[in-house]
């Protein structure tokens, strides 16, 4: 079974499916780390040299790849990738989705310990531009990530709960 962990920048998609791929014996997958594998820079590189639309391009294709090529693993998919080209259809056909639902306010706590210049969409960013940036952006996502299969609100997740909620 394929599992993709959809949800903001932040929201512990990559530490969760890390954990879940463990527990489960499967594959992980972190998308943006595949991404810069396959492309050979990273993605604040496909940013900067080739803006967002074209990231979003390589980025599906990265995706119809894993669909393709994998029958057990735990995807940790990028904030914006189920906004993008029917991708969360494609997902939500290939597998069970999980929409991670955290506060804005975690999100920025836990951003704002990391290198933001790593990430395109905040790079030069305050904190309560940060704040106000994270706010829009889950405002104008939060329709996609909705047609998760599963959600999960608010931390701490525990990995029994979300073993619970998938048809294993």
């Amino acid at each position: 079974m394929l599992i993709f962990l959809t949800g903001m920048m932040g929201s512990g998609k990559s530490t969760l499916g890390r954990e879940l791929a463990e527990k489960l014996g499967y594959t992980f997958l972190d998308l943006d780390a595949v991404i810069e594998q396959s492309e050979n820079r990273t993605i604040a590189e496909i940013f900067a040299a080739e803006g967002q639309e074209r990231f979003r391009e390589v980025e599906r294709r990265a995706l119809q790849t894993i669909v393709a090529n994998y029958k057990q693993a735990i995807v940790a998919t990028g904030g914006g990738t189920p906004c993008f080209f029917g991708n969360m259809t494609l997902m939500n056909t290939a597998g069970e989705t999980i929409f991670l639902d955290v506060p804005v306010n975690l999100i920025a706590q836990r951003l704002s310990q990391s290198d933001l210049s790593a990430r395109p969409l905040l790079a030069g960013k305050t904190q309560s531009q940060l704040i106000s940036f994270l706010g829009k952006t889950l405002s104008e996502r939060r329709r996609f990530y909705e047609q998760a299969k599963h959600l999960v609100a608010s931390p701490p997740y525990t990995i029994n709960a979300l073993l619970a909620l998938l048809p294993l």
